[in-house]
């Protein structure tokens, strides 16, 4: 009588293998087989589950962009109800720089999809999307400090949130590349930050 085969589990070890070569070796080493290899099957296993390496290229940015969304959400959620906005602001910014060894793995495959989207329109329109969404939401938050009287009624909610993701995004290139420790990452959002408040 044939093996039967749990393809929900089968999916799933080769949907980790395809993260896991991601985030050690970086997007250009994903391949049919170096996947295999990760995963312990053949080749053309990995080629039931994805048809291509850009599908799984797209499955490692998909699930390294949805570990950072979860650990955003959670970090919210514990401030409970009315937190204010600079805590807000704080919370989402800090879960952008990576202090663990999972988070710096989904940093390196982030990392290198914004590379990537460099030169691939797609990889580039769905980073905007991303990119703005977090944007307009930091903004959001910003204008409700300034109505609020902790934001100067002098400063661009929309610049100011775009200078503070980038410098988020900056401080995490700078931990990933090992030549920042994290806590000092941290320190440098609190300060700049604060600068940024009344």
């Amino acid at each position: 009588m044939p093996k039967k085969v749990d393809h929900g589990r089968r999916r799933d070890e080769i949907s980790r293998a395809v993260v896991a070569v991601a985030a050690e070796r970086g997007l250009p080493a994903v391949s049919l087989r170096t996947v295999a290899q990760q995963a312990g099957v053949t080749s053309g296993m990995v080629q039931h589950y994805f048809e291509s390496r850009d599908a799984m290229v797209d499955y490692a940015m998909s699930a390294a962009s949805s570990r950072f969304e979860s650990r955003m959400t959670q970090a919210v959620e514990r401030l409970g109800d009315e937190p204010g906005a600079r805590l807000l602001v704080w919370t989402l910014l800090s879960s952008l720089v990576p202090t663990d060894e999972e988070q710096l793995a989904d940093a390196r495959v982030a990392l290198d999809f914004m590379a990537s989207a460099a030169t691939t329109p797609s990889a580039a329109r769905r980073l905007e999307v991303d990119n703005a969404r977090l944007r307009d939401y930091l903004a959001h938050q910003l204008r409700s400090a300034q109505h609020a009287g902790e934001l100067a009624q002098d400063r661009d909610p929309e610049l100011a949130a775009t200078a503070l993701f980038a410098l988020a995004e900056g401080l995490s290139v700078h931990v990933i590349s090992g030549g920042l420790d994290a806590a000092d990452a941290l320190a440098a959002l609190e300060s700049t930050l604060t600068a940024f408040f009344v």
